[in-house]
């Protein structure tokens, strides 16, 4: 009866959700001395602070390179028209390199609590937002360590080709105006929405998402209102620039 019951709950919770808000570094836990975003020492910090995930942001350069930065250029460099090379000689405010992917899965692959929340971003056609997206997989299917991966893009090109290359990756939309129903049609794995959407034009959307077995993940929510609205609306994970702020508020639940 026990391991039933057991069984049970742990169906319920495959197919609702998560038990407790979880937590993910926005670019990584950079809010402390001698770090960056989207840093190896942001993934460091995210690790020992214990978090579900640490996100980060991929570029390909034009010579097959998987680096790590949020925008599309980085002082001037446009990095997917760049040669790694060109992106290597680059350095963050803290003093590191640009990091690669294959840099960020070798710490991952050392403890297996914090996920990477891999953002593809968009690289400004179809035909090459599809290519990124392959050269990720490539590179973490290679490593051993999707297990280890959530993916979340902006742009539904990449969303559809990592669902294609393998139905049961674990992919969120970021974009904001796709319904759950028309999410789950897809073969999504959650949505991934800006708290605007979820607080202020859709909060209908996070019970309709959790009654379809959608996980639920709001960005970028930094402020103590905010963290506590949506922890109350049982939200599955909240993106933040605070993850130690809201590691304090979910202890307490």
């Amino acid at each position: 009866m026990k391991r039933f019951l057991s069984i049970t709950i742990l169906s319920l919770l495959a197919i609702n959700g998560f038990s407790q808000t979880q937590i993910i570094a926005h670019r990584g836990y950079w809010d402390t001395l001698g770090s960056a975003r989207n840093s190896l020492s942001s993934l460091n910090n995210a690790i020992d602070l214990g978090v579900y995930g640490s996100e980060l942001d991929v570029w390909l350069t034009k010579d097959g390179a998987l680096v790590i930065n949020h925008d599309d250029d980085y002082e001037g460099v446009v990095i997917r028209t760049a040669t790694y090379k060109q992106v290597s000689a680059l350095r963050l405010v803290n003093g590191e390199p640009l990091p690669t992917l294959q840099q960020y899965i070798e710490i991952v692959k050392k403890q297996n609590a914090t996920k990477l929340i891999v953002e593809i971003k968009p690289h400004h056609s179809t035909e090459s937002d599809v290519r990124a997206a392959n050269a990720v997989v490539k590179a973490i299917n290679e490593s051993g360590q999707a297990d280890l991966v959530d993916y979340i893009s902006f742009s539904e090109a990449i969303c559809n080709e990592l669902i294609r290359l393998h139905p049961k990756h674990r992919v969120a939309y970021l974009n904001g105006e796709k319904s759950p129903e028309e999410l789950k049609a897809a073969g999504y794995w959650g949505l991934d929405y800006y708290w605007e959407v979820l607080r202020e034009k859709h909060p209908e959307w996070i019970k309709e998402a959790k009654a379809l077995g959608l996980t639920t993940n709001v960005w970028t929510v930094n402020r103590l209102e905010q963290m506590q609205y949506f922890i109350s609306q049982g939200i599955d994970f909240i993106t933040t620039d605070n993850p130690q702020l809201l590691r304090g508020l979910v202890n307490e639940k």
